[in-house]
């Protein structure tokens, strides 16, 4: 039997899987409001999900305001709302486009989706992952307009994807979901054209594979 380690401050004692989302929740809210790039935020969660006690988690959020002690209490700047729509947080979001001209644009990460944004490729490619965005709206346009390139669109199961775009020698189309003003799930529109390129949106559950397809590139 292996020796058991004395005992030692609250802050020494194990952390629970629970204790170390709430910090990764901390983290990605911070990196939503610019307080941390994608690269420290990725760094972060790594340690975060390594660590085995409080003392190791508190250290990843010991420069954020509004945070305070991991084992006094449950480590978030403020507590989070429940049920579908609990990821319309409002608030003023930043860039509002991506553009591809013979290269590629990626955005993905916990950021802060606009109401519209626009997405344009020409002879590159642009990729959008929505699964760790927040809305700052319940209903999102995306514009997506792709010249002899392709645009990418990934949306968490959770979301109403509607599609409306027009193909000309290439490929925009796709099964529109119903939207039902109810249940409070964000909306995201998919409008705009591809002409000789493709627009690609697809369903993903969050840390899992595709669920679902909308849009075949061409």
């Amino acid at each position: 039997m292996s020796q058991l380690p004395e005992p030692t401050g609250p802050s020494h004692l194990r952390a629970s899987d629970a204790d170390r989302q709430r910090v990764a929740d901390v983290l990605r809210d911070a990196a939503g409001e610019g307080r941390l790039t994608l690269e420290e935020l990725d760094e972060r969660l790594e340690g975060v999900y390594a660590a085995k006690t409080y003392a190791e988690l508190e250290r990843f959020t010991t420069d954020l305001p509004g945070v305070g002690s991991t084992v006094q209490q449950p480590p978030r700047a403020a507590a989070a709302p429940t049920g579908p729509d609990s990821r319309i947080t409002g608030g003023a979001a930043g860039q509002s486009f991506s553009i591809a001209v013979l290269s590629g644009a990626t955005r993905r990460g916990a950021w802060l989706v606009p109401p519209d944004y626009t997405a344009f490729a020409m002879m590159g490619g642009v990729q959008l992952d929505l699964r760790e965005a927040r809305f700052t709206q319940r209903e999102t346009t995306i514009r997506a307009f792709a010249v002899m390139g392709g645009i990418e669109i990934v949306v968490p199961d959770d979301v109403t994807v509607t599609i409306d775009g027009v193909g000309i020698m290439g490929g925009f189309d796709g099964t529109s979901q119903h939207s039902d003003p109810q249940d409070g799930r964000p909306v995201v529109r998919v409008t705009g054209f591809a002409f000789w390129g493709g627009v690609d949106v697809k369903q993903k559950r969050r840390g899992g594979d595709t669920a679902r397809a909308e849009v075949e590139p061409a």
